[in-house]
Parts: structure tokens; sequence; C-alpha cells
């Protein structure tokens, strides 16, 4: 596989329902010398915009619309113009941040990108937010997934626009049925594997969290 995964971690903070937190936000970039998408634009633009160096951007592909995942898109936008793509059931979560801008695509399941001869498939994993996708890249053996699903269970539940519920039924169906060699790249923290995880979703359950 020509393609590479490149990993920045910036930091700032994540506001919602009337609360701020400072949280630390890993940034996936996949790709070769010449071209890369890449996955959430939190905090820091010209962090990014350093990692991508000069490369061209074929997409800004976002996890979901939480604060602390898009809150640099605009700025990354205006330096690489790479279109960005977003599920459609997280509209009202982006509205929050920028009412006045749109997305330049609405991702939908199943839909693909390509870059750097490789291509990434988005599963839409809702539970977290309405509209979280996780993206896929099996020639890699990894998947990209947001705050679905961390080392240790599922990404929270407990503020508006997210369902506990909800999220079981994304990571039972569209994640531990991957490889359990799949490594599992998460949108804060450390990585996991599918097959790390997998034994402890009746513990995830019980646990209601």
């Amino acid at each position: 596989m020509a393609a590479r995964i490149e990993h920045l971690v910036t930091s700032g903070t994540f506001s919602l329902d009337g609360g701020t937190w400072d949280v630390d936000n890993n940034v996936w970039v996949i790709g070769d010398d010449v071209e890369c998408v890449v996955i959430d634009a939190p905090h820091d633009a010209a962090a990014i915009v350093d990692q991508v160096n000069g490369r061209v951007v074929r997409a800004i592909l976002l996890t979901h619309a939480h604060d602390d995942h898009i809150r640099a898109v605009r700025d990354l936008f205006d330096v690489v113009h790479a279109p960005i793509y977003l599920h459609a059931a997280d509209r009202e979560l982006w509205n929050m941040v920028f009412p006045e801008l749109s997305p330049d695509q609405w991702i939908s399941d199943g839909d693909t990108i390509d870059v750097a001869g490789v291509t990434l498939t988005a599963l839409h994993t809702p539970g977290h937010s309405p509209g979280s996708v996780c993206y896929y890249l099996e020639e890699a053996g990894t998947v990209f997934t947001g705050d679905t699903l961390f080392q240790g269970g599922p990404g929270a539940t407990g503020r508006s626009y997210s369902d506990f519920p909800t999220i079981i039924e994304s990571i039972r169906t569209r994640l531990l049925t991957l490889p359990a060699d799949t490594i599992a790249r998460t949108g804060h923290g450390d990585s996991t594997t599918i097959g790390d995880e997998a034994p402890h979703l009746e513990e995830w359950i019980q646990r209601g969290h």
C-alpha cells in the first residue's frame, strides 16, 4: 500500500449543553507524497496545514459535528480548498458552530473516497451523534472510528443528540463485524483493535454507558 497513515493531536475545548471541557483530539491524514485526505478538523487549522505540507487534499472527512471535531474546518478549508464531507443527520450540530455555512458534500453510508491508490468507505454509525460516521480503510486493516468506539468502550451518549442503545447497535452491527485484527483509530486517545474490544460488548451494555 503506497498510502500511509499520519497522526496528529490537537488540543482545545468541547462545548455542549452549557458545559465546556478541555480535550485532546486525534487528526488522521491518509495519503502519499502528492495527495491526502484529512479526517476531522479540531482546534488548530495551522497544525493540520503543516501536516498536509502542500499536498493536494482530496477531502476533509468529518466523523461527526461536535464542535471539537469541526471548529477549525473553515480555516482549514480556506487554505486547502478541499470539499468538506459530513452526514446530513448532524446538520443541527453543525449549525451550532457554522449557521451560515454548509458542508460541501453530505456523506452517506457506503460512500467511498479514493486517495493515493486506496479507498475509504463510510460507515454510518449513529449513537454518539445522529450522523456519526466511521471510515473503513480495508487495504490498511484499519477503521477511523471518531467518537463511536474507543479503547475501553463506546463514545459518550449522556448529552443531547446521543443515544446509548443506538451506539451499541452501531458498534455491534457495523464495527464488531470487521476482522478482529482491524485497528480502530479513534477520535481521542489511543488506538485499539476490534478483537480487543469485541469481548466486552455485554459489559458495556450492563454498564449502560
